[in-house]
């Protein structure tokens, strides 16, 4: 703890743009926010705000993972109409939703040195599961001294 003997938080709000479906790193983003708070060890707490996009830690070296892991996605979930009731919002709205239910809206991560621990193959991903390009919220909050 710190000399007053409590802990301390920071949270701050990431708009990050997506060009559609696909997983988009923002590794680097969330690094650098965590550095800028001071807050040296602690926990990250990082949560998306929507029901049509996920977050995944994985792989970030090569990219075949990614095209792998949308490859295999798609295979599990169809964008064939004919299989859901909500299509109100496009052929690809209800298995974005699938998507994002079979997938993480929130990851925590331990923090050192003001940096989070990823593994040295391990990279932050938001998953955008529309197929077209959208502004999403992801927040980070940081608890700790």
């Amino acid at each position: 703890m710190n000399a007053a003997g409590d802990m301390r938080q920071a949270q701050t709000t990431l708009t990050i743009a997506t060009p559609g479906r696909g997983l988009h790193d923002i590794t680097r983003q969330v690094a650098d926010w965590c550095t800028g708070t001071g807050l040296q060890v602690g926990l990250l707490t990082i949560f998306i705000r929507h029901t049509s996009a996920s977050l995944t830690i994985q792989e970030n070296a090569d990219p075949d993972v990614l095209h792998d892991l949308e490859t295999f996605m798609a295979r599990l979930v169809s964008d064939d109409t004919s299989l859901y009731r909500h299509t109100a919002e496009g052929a690809d709205d209800m298995p974005a939703h699938i998507r994002s239910a079979l997938t993480a809206t929130s990851i925590a991560v331990p923090v050192a040195l003001g940096l989070p621990l990823f593994g040295t193959w391990q990279g932050l991903y938001l998953w955008e599961h529309r197929t077209r390009a959208h502004r999403r919220q992801v927040i980070l909050h940081m608890i700790g001294e």
